[in-house]
């Protein structure tokens, strides 16, 4: 089937016209947004002229007066700083406590570690799963321990 000239011309006018609408919505979106946004953001440098603060954070690392406890993985000193993390940690088994620090606190993946261990990534996938309930429960006990000196 043959369109007119008139008719292609007609539909091609007719494209643009959708165009420039869809273009002029998004103008207008744009600027609605840009406009939201100066009104809810403060200028940092508006904020640095109102009164002086330090844009940084100090970190408070071992502040505490409990001394850190530091755990040795394959030659990797690995520092936990809360005392009842560090209790329940220690009593897992050997093997679990590893993949927990290794994961957890050294940033390695399951497939680095199966790597390190020489087994499959599920294994220490499954290892790591459980020694996370058994973390728990020890958090949990030693949890309830500390209430349970806390009532004497």
């Amino acid at each position: 089937m043959r369109y007119s000239e008139q008719f292609m011309e007609h539909i091609e006018y007719a494209f643009h016209a959708f165009c420039k609408i869809v273009l002029r919505h998004e103008a207008m979106n744009a600027w609605r947004d840009l406009k939201r946004k100066m009104e809810r953001e403060i200028s940092l440098d508006y904020l640095m002229s109102e009164r002086y603060f330090e844009p940084s954070v100090m970190d408070s690392y071992f502040e505490k007066q409990d001394k850190p406890t530091v755990f040795l993985v394959l030659g990797k000193e690995v520092i936990v700083d809360d005392e009842r993390l560090a209790r329940a940690l220690s009593r897992l088994p050997k093997l679990r406590r590893e993949v927990m620090l290794l994961y957890y606190f050294v940033g390695y993946r399951d497939e680095s570690i199966s790597r390190l261990y020489g087994r499959c990534r599920s294994t220490i996938n499954h290892r790591r799963n459980v020694a996370l309930k058994q973390l728990k429960k020890e958090w949990e006990k030693l949890e309830h321990e500390e209430q349970k000196a806390d009532t004497f």
